[in-house]
């Protein structure tokens, strides 16, 4: 199974929602669209499912074109942010809904819906409306629904975005399991970095509707293309030294350390993180992050260095890195 995309564009107007999109999502993979809203990633999902249709450019879903095609004969399963399941039917009528539209047996419906029910761990649930469901729970129902279709692509728009972090890290193993595992190739649009170097083989970052850089998690993180990825990659976000050179120099948190041959700092701020603290420093080249496990106080004169090998070196002008 693969998804294709070439050169794919997106207009309203004037202004290019999406320029040049070209992907390629193999059997089992699972690529995540990273990056900030309005950057196109959700024009790009509606686009595959056959929601949108591109203004140039073609969609290919196991070589075949998928332009012109309707959303119902594209095979595509879609969780959405939203759930959007029926309020008026129980969970197991809102599962069943879909396989009798298609026209699946009804002792076929039966026994999908049982397996499915089961799988998800939903039993108790089955006879209650979306209503009397928690966000974890409905959002299993939609994964659920979207498992049924037996679909040739799995898309999923920012699925865990209306969930407070706890339960999206509880469910981020169960999604893996049900969905990331699977032989169709799975698209995930999310905003949230963390959420897609945990369950992405490859991520896109995008901006302003282009591809800024296509890679695994740790390329991305270790040898990010331009300054917008070194950026939005990596939480603690990376620290900038801007050189008289026209050079910007960056270094990540953890790559920063204490040494008295160092770079004079002032311990201006700190934020606790558990099982160390992230330190935010005053120096001549500006304000530095730092993680550390130490124990120093507000005020405390510091000095800091790091390794050459650890920088990171972007052209201030452009922002693409140097080699």
């Amino acid at each position: 199974m693969s998804l294709t995309l070439q050169s794919v564009g997106r207009r309203y107007g004037d202004t290019w929602i999406l320029q040049n999109l070209d992907l390629e999502v193999g059997s089992g993979e699972c690529l995540a669209l990273l990056g900030p809203s309005g950057c196109g990633k959700s024009t790009a999902l509606r686009l595959i499912a056959g929601l949108d249709t591109p203004d140039e450019g073609s969609i290919r879903i196991n070589g075949e074109v998928m332009n012109g095609v309707p959303p119902d004969r594209r095979r595509v399963a879609m969780v959405f942010q939203s759930y959007a399941l029926f309020p008026h039917l129980c969970i197991r009528e809102n599962l069943n809904l879909g396989l009798r539209i298609r026209g699946v047996s009804p002792d076929d419906q039966r026994r999908r819906v049982a397996s499915i029910i089961e799988v998800m761990q939903l039993g108790s649930l089955a006879e209650r409306r979306p209503s009397e469901l928690s966000g974890g729970q409905r959002q299993r129902v939609a994964l659920a629904r979207a498992l049924l279709r037996d679909p040739l692509v799995y898309l999923l728009d920012e699925p865990m975005s209306n969930l407070d972090a706890q339960l999206r890290e509880e469910l981020r193993p169960e999604l893996k399991r049900l969905v990331l595992q699977g032989p169709q190739p799975v698209v995930y649009v999310t905003h949230d970095q963390q959420e897609a170097m945990a369950l992405a083989d490859r991520i896109a970052v995008l901006r302003n509707g282009r591809i800024e850089q296509i890679g695994t998690p740790r390329e991305l993180y270790e040898r990010p293309a331009t300054l917008f990825v070194a950026q939005f990659i990596g939480r603690p976000q990376m620290n900038l030294l801007h050189r008289e050179t026209g050079l910007i120099v960056g270094i990540r948190p953890e790559h920063l350390r204490l040494d008295r041959e160092g770079l004079p700092c002032r311990l201006i701020g700190r934020e606790w993180l558990g099982a160390g603290q992230q330190l935010l420093l005053e120096c001549s080249a500006g304000t530095l992050r730092m993680l550390c496990d130490g124990t120093v106080e507000p005020g405390d004169d510091l000095r800091v260095s790091w390794n050459s090998s650890d920088e990171h070196r972007f052209l201030d002008g452009s922002g693409t890195r140097m080699a």
